[in-house]
């Protein structure tokens, strides 16, 4: 006579051998399937980006600067606390080249470089970059970032960027 101890109802029900393959439980089955069937309709459309992450120990403001439409713009500002990422630019990169400038939370450049663009002290997205205090902005030197005509690229800001 053989004994058998209770099952728990938080005890999984026990698997069930099939020559030599030991299968799960149907509900495990379905979410693995499920989860990898996922991954594949997600993975077909991968998205591409722009993302710049904040390595240092500070919050940064960032401004970008691209080509859309055949002229230059510059968008600003994102907010990056110290060791996370920010989405940019969210779409397909169509440019190779886009340009970066970062000021410390007191407006002081931490990021400059020496292509001169458009900023302004508030939110803004400013088309064109030449006549930048005439047309009421202010001229910032922005870093060139080569992204090699990848769709995807991410800039990591640390503490001893050029």
């Amino acid at each position: 006579m053989e004994l058998r101890r209770p099952r728990s109802l938080f005890e999984p029900p026990p698997r069930k051998r099939c020559g030599w393959l030991i299968l799960p439980d149907p509900m495990r089955f379905a979410a693995l399937v499920g989860a990898a069937l996922l991954s594949i309709f997600l993975t077909d459309r991968a998205h591409a980006e722009f993302t710049v992450c904040n390595q240092t120990l500070d919050v940064v403001n960032l401004a970008v600067g691209q080509k859309v439409d055949d002229a230059d713009q510059t968008d600003g500002w994102w907010t990056i606390g110290a060791n996370q990422c920010v989405n940019v630019i969210r779409e397909e990169l169509t440019n190779r080249y886009i340009y970066i400038y970062a000021t410390d939370v007191f407006g002081h450049a931490i990021l400059a470089g020496s292509t001169e663009m458009c900023i302004d002290r508030r939110r803004f997205s400013i088309r064109g970059v030449d006549e930048c205090w005439q047309r009421g902005h202010i001229a910032a030197r922005f870093v060139e970032v080569d992204t090699l005509e990848q769709v995807r690229w991410t800039y990591f800001l640390t503490g001893n960027s050029p």
